[in-house]
Parts: structure tokens; C-alpha cells; sequence
């Protein structure tokens, strides 16, 4: 399956995500619930927020391998954070774990600041859609 990144001129370059993915028709999709840093035994290890980040990220990409697909087959990500400036702050280290899974694949992405998530411990949640070859 391969994506064709929509990013018009008139909205500039952006940074870490692109604008739009266009893809053919006939691909699965697989859409990923909201994951956030649970391991195996659905606890939080860790409050920091870069490892919270990482964790969430390579748990979306697992129940994308299981059904198949690799994370280039992401074409959209929703990342929900409980405080943007914590986001904002630790920005270097999520890029630099966000291109230890993903490479430089940017699928369409949205950040949404939230008041809280459903474990309390969790300061990151992510969720996804990935176009997987018929």
C-alpha cells in the first residue's frame, strides 16, 4: 500500500506530520485504540513523560504488526497528552523516540491537550488508523 503525503504550499511546511495522506482504495484498515504506556500486566511503570511516550507508541505499532502491517501503513495518529507544556518540553526526546519506531514516516497527526485520561497514572494516549495491503 503505498501513501501519497497532501501537503499544500498555502499551509507550509509542517514539522512532524504531514497535512493529508491520500492512499488507494482496497486496503484494510485497521483501527487502533487509544494505547497508552500499560505493559503486559496493564500498569504504568514509569511518570516520565518521554517513556510514557515511547511505550504508548511501540503499542500502537504492536497491534499494528499483529495484524499484519508495519508502521508505515499508519496514515493517521491522534495523540492525546495531559499537559501540552510537558509535551512541549520534552520535545526533542519524543521526536528522537517517535523516529526510533516510525523513521521518517509522518502520517496525518493531531495533538489534543485532554483534562485527564483513564488511568491516572497516564500522561500520554495514542491512537491510530492504518491502511494494510488486501
Amino acid at each position: 500500500m503505498t501513501f501519497k503525503l497532501i501537503n499544500p504550499v498555502s499551509l507550509g511546511s509542517p514539522r512532524g506530520f504531514s497535512n493529508g495522506v491520500l492512499t488507494d482504495a482496497g486496503g484494510r484498515l485497521l483501527f487502533v485504540a487509544g494505547q497508552t504506556a500499560w505493559d503486559e500486566t496493564q500498569m504504568i511503570l514509569s511518570e516520565n513523560f518521554v517513556e510514557q511516550f515511547d511505550r504508548a507508541l511501540a503499542n500502537v505499532i504492536a497491534v499494528v504488526t499483529e495484524a499484519g502491517g508495519r508502521p508505515d501503513q499508519i496514515a493517521r495518529m491522534v495523540i492525546y497528552v495531559t499537559n501540552r507544556l510537558e509535551y512541549l518540553e520534552h520535545q526533542a526526546g519524543v521526536g528522537e523516540r517517535y523516529r526510533a519506531h516510525m523513521g521518517k514516516h509522518f502520517p496525518a497527526m493531531v495533538l489534543v491537550e485532554v483534562k485527564s485520561l483513564l488511568d491516572n497514572k497516564a500522561k500520554v494516549e495514542i491512537e491510530a488508523v492504518a491502511v494494510l495491503n488486501p
